[in-house]
């Protein structure tokens, strides 16, 4: 046990960092850890990606705390893009939990592989889009909010590797993109917990210590450890060359949804 509460702080001390570092939320490391090691504590395969979204979900409600105040306290968080678009997160991440959770894991892990690969390679290219111009009206943010949430309940992330490059392409500087991302990260986390809790609350199979869909002793374990190296990682990202980083971490991503590819197969 204590192995396994130590294995899960790991996995929290490595999300912080990369959610203050790259701004595209930790959950890309968090849910196929989880579902690894929730495959050795002999949890139900039918619930493990559940288990591994909605536990995600959960941690991200204290790691976007932790590095959204960080990156506040530098002046990269654009408060009136946080207010325009969490209406749109809101529905969109509850909605999208909700349709997650009716789905069974080889389907949400087979989605998770291809998000995986989609990201790797968009960090590998280090592509970044072209400014055009001004943020949509009330409308648009409704609508990209409601596409960033879904897609975010479904792999269990923050939202910052949709949110970050629909900022720069709206001509947001990078580091106020991934300061922004971050801010944008809690109500992701709130409305998706919310719905995993909701949608989890009766399911079958259950191990102890779960509330709905959420693991109390992977949350409590990750949560402990990430608000402690989100600010790190904020540092990290005004001092290093996060171009170099992203290539690095993309072939971990290629690594990983490889292996879980070959899992199922």
């Amino acid at each position: 046990m204590i192995t396994t509460l130590l294995t899960y702080c790991a996995v929290g001390g490595i999300a912080g960092i990369l959610a203050g570092l790259l701004g595209i939320g930790g959950g890309l490391v968090i849910v196929p850890m989880l579902v690894y090691v929730f495959a050795l504590n002999n949890i139900p395969n039918e619930l493990t990606m559940h288990l591994a979204l909605a536990t995600s979900m959960a941690s991200i409600i204290f790691t976007s705390i932790s590095s959204f105040m960080a990156h506040h306290r530098r002046g990269a968080v654009h408060w009136d893009v946080v207010k325009k678009i969490v209406a749109g997160i809101l529905t969109g991440t509850f909605l999208g939990s909700c349709f997650a959770s009716a789905m069974s894991t080889n389907f949400l892990k087979v989605f998770f592989i291809i998000f995986l690969y989609f990201v790797a390679i968009q960090l590998l290219l280090n592509k970044k889009p072209k400014g055009a111009g001004e943020l949509p009206g009330k409308a648009g943010m409704f609508a990209v909010g409601n596409g960033i949430g879904v897609v975010s309940s479904l792999v269990g992330i923050g939202g910052g590797t949709l949110s970050v490059p629909f900022m720069l392409w709206c001509n947001i500087p990078v580091h106020h993109a991934i300061g922004t991302s971050a801010a944008i990260g809690l109500p992701i986390a709130v409305a998706g917990t919310v719905g995993y809790i909701f949608n989890g609350w009766n399911a079958a199979m259950l191990p102890q210590y779960s509330v709905g869909y959420v693991y109390l002793p992977a949350l409590f374990g990750i949560a402990a450890i990430s608000v402690l190296t989100a600010p790190l990682g904020v540092k990290l990202a005004h001092s290093l060359p996060v171009g170099r980083l992203k290539r690095i971490f993309s072939l971990l991503l290629f690594a990983v949804a490889t292996k879980m590819l070959l899992g199922i197969l």
